[in-house]
């Protein structure tokens, strides 16, 4: 297989592409060093696409790997033909080299290989072959009976030969490929009750589905039914048509051996292959609903992370509890602990108003700007209480429900213990919700990010490859927003491109014993951290208050010499660069003409174009062009909701059939798919992401069920 060209033909890019990506790959680079720093030898190809070429190119070479495994195991076995070597070049997937391979696999114990051992094969092929002057197949049976290899009596020996015969069909690759397709595309996946009451399955109860047509989030969910013992799941598909393909390849007419051959076709496919074709159909349907909502979950996830940070703002956490009260956290600017304490701002406590008391102390004591309350347990009630506080004060302060998911997780986390001995874990759980509204980034990385909790039936993908998606994810993330080297973190720095949990230590250990970096070159004094690592890291690491300009800007070292001469070819001082007055540079630019100003520099003109950018915006953030996150002075009930009430909310988890979106009620509201758009959408995230500031109306509010319907389409006034 021509591996590049099939990957360029898949991605839709040229073939030049995938050569210079993976020649990068398979030298050692990671993606995010590719995508920012490579961009001449690629063509400036995006790290998501990167990342689907490297996952395409380990699946492929896995299957060539596969591929030549199987030809010398047949070769080994004398059995290679020129017609199996051609199927073996042909075979695009895993399963088309395995029903190739199958004849010749080394078997377990099976009723064939029982009967070969009793010397039948020869009377299964005579039989077989179906020839109009052979003799009936219980005549020619009656030559194989030998006691001594265990075959009694003719029927013996006929049964053993179309237990063979059967074995045969089964193994024919070209029969369960057309099968297979067959199945899928006119099977139904079916799902029954296996109990009374199926609880939350209850639509799966008797319910029936096209495998080519189901949703990937059907499939998960029935999943889940059959595997917590709820629902009966099965595929249904016309039998009497799969046996008209079995016997167009099999049965010839006119013989006296036909009727057996064709009992043995009915057991070959009652037995061997609908069982294995219907596992392999579910299979295909899970795996391919699990890329899918990895993939969603990977988009909600890159959103979520690339929020914008509330930067600036001194920031008081409330993680919300009843019994145990609402644990408090005020944290500066930077994200330091500046106090804890407890309160019980639910009424039933009867100490509200020395909850009111603590928290107006602690917004005067510490100027506090902003209010984040975990959106758990009596987040409605705390919320209630912030916004009572909010109004009873002088000081403008704000509130936001930040989603605790995974802030559980974390607090009981060796990290965490690690980074707040003193404190016990709920008070942790305070300080991570405040630091999460702060900055989003650089708190979430702390967590894994399968609990993060904004995808579907997260618990059921396969974990190693979710996990390897997400930290793609997450990899991403902190490195198109770059890290600071001297406040960053173990955790933010081992996400860094060419960066490990080791080298990351090691990176603190060093700040911790030699002070704050003053420019990007110490890096090479870290231990471990060698000329490679600092290739691939450099570029990603900010220093602001650093000796060289460069080093607060996405500029890579091995362009600084570039970025100096192009300072010098506009025109511009030492002077120039020590007050960052860069704003005419695309003047002065155009004026030398791009083109050849980057043959000056020795550089492509993407290059030339990333530092002209770095330049003008030293130290750029990109999700502070996003629009920023909502905060509130105020709350309603869902007592309040009406239908038609127009809001506004934040959307908060984009799934298969629709979106979730905070309109400050503490209850999502679910906006269905059908209501997102008044133009055809496939899926919800062409129209939505995480962290979108959305105008919805209510269609309805059940109550009782705490559930809210919300449309974005403008209802028509009356």
């Amino acid at each position: 297989m021509n591996i590049i060209a099939k990957i360029a033909e898949e991605l839709g890019i040229k073939t030049w592409q995938v050569e210079a990506a993976v020649g990068l790959i398979d030298d050692g680079n990671t993606i995010p060093f590719i995508a920012r720093y490579r961009k001449e030898a690629h063509g400036s190809l995006d790290d998501q696409v990167l990342r689907a070429l490297a996952d395409r190119l380990q699946y492929l070479r896995n299957l060539d790997e596969t591929r030549e495994k199987v030809r010398a195991s047949i070769e080994e076995q004398g059995k290679m033909t020129e017609e199996l070597a051609a199927a073996l070049d042909a075979a695009a997937t895993l399963t088309e080299i395995e029903d190739i391979y199958r004849p010749f696999r080394p078997k377990r114990k099976t009723r064939a290989s029982v009967a070969k051992a009793k010397g039948l094969e020869p009377l299964a092929l005579a039989i077989y072959e179906q020839k109009k002057d052979s003799k009936a197949p219980i005549e020619l049976a009656a030559d194989y009976i030998n006691e001594e290899l265990g075959v009694a009596t003719a029927e013996e020996a006929l049964q053993g030969a179309s237990d063979i015969i059967a074995e045969m069909i089964s193994d024919d690759a070209e029969l369960r490929k057309r099968l297979r397709y067959v199945a899928f595309m006119n099977g139904q996946l079916t799902s029954k009750a296996a109990e009374e009451d199926v609880g939350v399955y209850e639509t799966y109860a008797d319910y029936s589905e096209r495998t080519d047509k189901i949703a990937g989030h059907r499939v998960l969910a029935v999943n889940r039914g059959e595997k917590e013992g709820k629902l009966k799941v099965s595929l249904a598909f016309d039998r009497a048509k799969a046996m008209n393909i079995v016997f167009s390849c099999h049965v010839k007419d006119g013989s006296l051996s036909t009727d057996t051959v064709i009992a043995a076709a009915n057991d070959a496919y009652d037995r061997l292959i609908f069982p294995s074709i219907e596992r392999e159909i579910r299979n295909t349907l899970t795996d391919t609903a699990c890329e899918s909502a990895m993939k969603v979950f990977s988009v909600n996830l890159r959103n979520l992370l690339m929020q914008p940070p509330v930067k600036g703002k001194v920031a008081l956490g409330l993680d919300p509890g009843y019994r145990t009260g609402c644990k408090v956290a005020v944290v500066d600017a930077t994200g330091k602990v500046l106090d804890t304490g407890v309160i019980f701002p639910v009424e039933q406590f009867g100490k509200v108003a020395q909850a009111k008391v603590t928290i107006k102390s602690l917004i005067a004591k510490h100027k506090v700007d902003v209010i984040a309350i975990g959106n758990g347990t009596a987040s409605h009630e705390t919320e209630v209480f912030a916004a009572n506080v909010i109004r009873e004060i002088d000081r403008k302060v704000a509130y936001m429900v930040v989603s605790e998911a995974g802030a559980s997780v974390y607090s009981a986390s060796k990290l965490a213990a690690e980074e707040f001995p003193d404190y016990d874990v709920s008070l942790r759980s305070a300080v991570s919700i405040a630091r999460r509204m702060q900055d989003p980034l650089a708190e979430l990385v702390k967590i894994d990010p399968k609990a993060i909790g904004v995808g579907q039936y997260q618990h059921d993908m396969p974990e190693a490859r979710l996990s390897e998606a997400l930290s793609g994810v997450v990899e991403d993330c902190v490195n198109t927003v770059g890290v600071d080297l001297n406040t960053a973190s173990v955790q933010l720095l081992s996400r860094v491109s060419g960066i490990n949990a080791g080298i990351a230590k090691n990176i603190v250990a060093y700040r911790q014993e030699n002070g704050a970096f003053s420019q990007r070159s110490q890096l090479l004094k870290v231990p471990k951290l060698g000329p490679k690592a600092f290739q691939q890291c450099a570029g990603f690491l900010r220093i602001p208050e650093g000796k060289n300009y460069f080093d607060n800007t996405s500029v890579h070292p091995e362009s600084y010499a570039a970025a100096k001469t192009l300072l010098a070819e506009c025109g511009y001082t030492e002077s120039d660069l020590k007050k960052a007055n860069f704003s005419d540079i695309d003047e002065r630019v155009a004026a030398k003409g791009e083109n050849a100003l980057a043959e000056t520099l020795g550089v492509g003109l993407p290059t030339l174009k990333d530092i002209i950018t770095e330049l003008k915006r030293p130290g750029r953030d990109p999700r502070d062009e996003l629009p920023a996150p909502m905060l509130r002075t105020d709350i309603m009930s869902l007592e309040d909701l009406t239908p038609g009430m127009e809001l506004t909310g934040t959307v908060r988890n984009v799934i298969d059939f629709g979106a979730f979106v905070d309109i400050g009620v503490h209850e999502d509201g679910l906006v269905h798919i059908s209501q997102i758009s008044s133009r055809f959408i496939k899926h919800p995230s062409e129209a939505l992401k995480v962290g979108d500031i959305v105008k919805v109306w209510v269609l309805a509010v059940d109550v009782k069920k705490k559930r809210i319907s919300l449309t974005m389409k403008q209802p028509k006034q009356q």
